[in-house]
């Protein structure tokens, strides 16, 4: 898995990219907890739950379904972030599914289960980049620091170009129609 420091980073760089007119605050903040929300299934250890099983690590909160019943939650409470139910539901819906992309980079792990419950194989992507990330006994480590320096070039890096990219983009347009 990468950390839960590298989870919102691309929500968050999305959010700052965009801006609070397209996206408003409370819908990144929705948004950045939703993109660390399947990493909920850590607690499946303490009861018992095998890291391969089903419910266990990377399995059901990082499918497709799990990130679509987000999205349609997100939908139900658009009011309540400030926006219509097509951009709640797609942004955190969006946001959840990004967890299991950066979980699928990784080099590590048993994969992550997009197809469950109709298919309970773990998948991961053909380009794995990303240092899998030790749990929290070995984070505080050579280890642990290596995969922050993985996650810094594969993750931090483009995320830093995508939200100063389209924050000066907002920043250059928005003078031109001033003048």
């Amino acid at each position: 898995m990468t950390t839960l420091i590298t989870h919102p980073l691309p929500v968050l760089a999305v959010g700052i990219a965009l801006g609070s007119r397209v996206l408003p605050p409370r819908l990144l903040l929705a948004g950045l907890f939703f993109a660390c929300l399947p990493d909920a299934d850590v607690a499946a250890f303490k009861l018992g739950i095998a890291y391969a099983d089903a419910f266990g690590h990377r399995g059901f909160s990082h499918s497709l379904l799990f990130a679509g019943c987000c999205a349609l939650f997100g939908a139900l409470i658009a009011p309540l972030l400030r926006c219509g139910p097509l951009k709640a539901g797609l942004f955190v819906g969006l946001s959840t599914l990004s967890h299991s992309l950066l979980d699928a980079l990784t080099d590590g792990g048993l994969g992550v289960a997009w197809f469950w419950p109709w298919d309970l194989q773990r998948y991961f992507l053909p380009w794995r980049p990303i240092e899998v990330s030790p749990f929290i006994g070995g984070f505080f480590t050579q280890r642990g620091l290596d995969v922050l320096l993985s996650e810094a070039r594969w993750v931090g890096l483009p995320c830093l170009v995508l939200a100063l990219g389209g924050f000066g983009l907002r920043r250059l347009f928005g003078k031109r129609r001033a003048e």
